[in-house]
């Protein structure tokens, strides 16, 4: 079975600790990897790269210093080694304009204001993880457990 992670970043460490308390059905599954920082995540995704290990999803907060989430998530939408990583922005200070050249530039799938529906943040995480294995090529059997059913069915038609 082969290593897929979940990466999430964000300067607050309780923002942190409450999106991997969300998240904490998939880590039985995926590694769930924590970041205060853009430059952090992606020296962590350059390591895991280099060990041959997946990113199925980044989930970013947007207001960080020195680079924001969508200079994050565009930066990672750049990469070939990560074209097939899905993104979300999760934030309650972007702008209108942060919001379109999220999804302009950073091709994010998702987008959540702080604070949060739990349920609907696990949901979105499953979905895309789900697509994730399925670009991938990876065999879904080993994590059908923690995938969204009807994406692995619609997926299979």
């Amino acid at each position: 079975m082969e290593k897929v992670n979940i990466i999430c970043v964000d300067d607050q460490r309780e923002v942190l600790s409450a999106v991997l308390k969300d998240l904490a059905p998939l880590s039985g599954t995926f590694h769930i990897e924590d970041c205060e920082s853009a430059d952090e995540a992606l020296s962590l995704m350059d390591d895991l790269d280099a060990d041959g290990e997946f990113i199925a999803l980044v989930i970013s907060d947007h207001v960080m210093p020195e680079k924001t989430g969508v200079e994050l998530l565009s930066e990672i939408a750049l990469d070939p080694r990560f074209r097939h990583t899905r993104k979300v922005l999760l934030t309650g200070q972007a702008t209108h304009s942060d919001t379109i050249e999220a999804i302009n530039n950073a091709s994010i799938e998702r987008y959540f204001e702080k604070p949060w529906q739990a349920d609907a943040l696990i949901d979105a995480a499953r979905k895309l993880v789900t697509h994730f294995i399925f670009d991938k090529g990876l065999d879904y059997r080993d994590y059908q457990q923690a995938l969204d059913t009807q994406v692995v069915l619609d997926r299979l038609k």
